[in-house]
C-alpha cells in the first residue's frame, strides 16, 4: 500500500462569481521515502492541492469529491478533531509558502516554533523548547535564534525555521510549497542542500510544489505536471525531462534558459491559463496548444500510460 494515495480529488471554491474548479480530478500516489515534484503555472491548483491533503482548504473552498488515503485512512471522511490528532504534523506537515510572512511579527520565533508541539503532543513548554532547540541545530541555526523576533532574521533563516517547524514531530510526509520563492540564489542553494540532507537522513517522503523546473530536477524522483486543476503528465523525473510527452510539458521545458548550447530566443506559451469557473471544453490546454486536432476541443483526454510508469493526458497518445 502506498504511503499516500490520492484518488480523483476535487476541491472547488464557491464564490459569488461562480464555482472555481481549482483541483478537478487529481490522482497520484506517494511511496515511503519518495520525492514527488509538482510543477505548473501560477493558478494551476498546486497550493490548493497541498491544502487539501491537510484538509485546510480556506473558505469558500471545500473538498467535494475523491479520497486522500494516508496509511489507509481517508482524510476526507475524518472530522476536524481526527485530522488534527492523527494527520496534521504527525503524518503530514507543511513548509508554507512565503516564509517572510509565516511568522507573527510581535511574537518571538521560538514561541511560534514550539506551537505544533504544544498543540499535538503532551509536552510542556520546557520540553517543547528543548525539542525546538535540537531541531533548530539540525537545520544549521544556533539555538539562541529562538529568542529573536522575525524582523531580526534574514529570509534564509526564516525559511530554515519554517522547515524546522515542519520536522518537529518527524512526520512521514513533508509538503514543501515553493520553498525557495523570494530567496536569492545563494540561499536557494543552501535550502535545497538542506532538504536533500534531511531527506537522506530522515528517510521522509516529500511533495515539492514549485513552478521552478530546475528545483524539481535537483530534488524529485517523480514529476507531476499540473495545468488548470488537472495532472497532464506524471512519471519518473528523468523520463519527463528527457522525453516530455504532453505539449504543455514540452512548452514549459522550452521556456527554461540553458547555460550550454547556442543562444536562442526563449519560447513562450501564447495566451493565458483558462478561467477555472468556465474551463474550455475537452482538453483544457487546447486553446493554447500548437498540436491540437479534432478530439481536443470535444472530449477530455484520459490519463494513459504511454511508457512504463510514464502517464500523459493527451489525445496524441490516448487515441493509439
Amino acid at each position: 500500500m502506498p504511503l499516500l494515495e490520492v484518488r480523483d480529488l476535487r476541491t472547488y471554491y464557491y464564490t459569488m462569481r461562480g464555482v472555481v474548479r481549482a483541483v478537478d480530478g487529481v490522482s497520484f500516489t506517494l511511496e515511503k521515502g519518495e520525492t514527488l515534484g509538482i510543477a505548473g503555472e501560477s493558478g494551476c491548483g498546486k497550493s490548493t492541492l497541498a491544502w487539501s491533503l491537510l484538509k485546510l482548504v480556506p473558505p469558500p473552498g471545500r473538498i467535494v469529491g475523491g479520497s486522500i488515503l494516508v496509511d489507509g485512512m481517508d482524510v476526507t471522511k475524518m472530522s476536524e478533531h481526527e485530522v488534527r490528532s492523527k494527520i496534521r504534523w504527525r503524518k503530514i506537515s507543511m513548509i508554507f509558502q512565503g516564509a517572510m510572512n509565516a511568522f507573527n511579527p510581535v511574537i518571538k520565533v521560538g514561541d511560534q516554533v514550539i506551537e505544533p508541539l504544544l498543540l499535538h503532543t503532551d509536552m510542556d513548554r520546557e520540553e517543547a523548547w528543548a525539542r525546538a532547540e535540537e531541531m533548530v541545530k539540525h537545520v544549521g541555526l544556533p539555538p539562541e535564534i529562538l529568542e529573536r523576533y522575525p524582523h531580526e532574521l534574514s529570509g534564509g533563516q526564516k525559511q530554515r525555521l519554517v522547515i524546522a517547524m515542519a520536522l518537529l514531530l518527524e512526520p512521514d510526509i513533508v509538503i514543501a510549497d515553493e520553498p525557495t520563492t523570494a530567496l536569492d540564489v545563494v540561499i536557494q542553494a543552501q535550502i535545497l542542500n538542506l532538504m536533500k540532507r534531511l531527506y537522506r537522513e530522515k528517510g521522509m517522503s516529500i511533495i515539492l510544489i514549485t513552478h521552478d523546473l530546475s528545483v524539481i530536477a535537483e530534488l524529485a524522483e517523480r514529476v507531476a505536471i499540473m495545468y488548470a486543476g488537472k495532472i497532464v503528465e506524471l512519471g519518473p523525473a528523468e523520463a519527463v525531462f528527457e522525453n516530455p510527452l504532453h505539449p504543455y510539458t514540452q512548452a514549459l521545458l522550452k521556456a527554461v534558459p540553458r547555460l550550454r548550447g547556442p543562444k536562442e530566443r526563449l519560447y513562450y506559451i501564447p495566451g493565458a491559463p483558462p478561467d477555472l469557473r468556465n474551463p474550455p471544453r475537452g482538453c483544457r490546454f487546447n486553446p493554447r496548444c500548437e498540436r491540437r486536432f479534432e478530439p481536443c476541443d470535444r472530449e477530455e483526454p484520459p490519463l494513459v500510460e504511454a511508457e512504463k510508469g510514464h502517464y500523459v493526458a493527451c489525445w496524441l497518445y490516448a487515441r493509439r
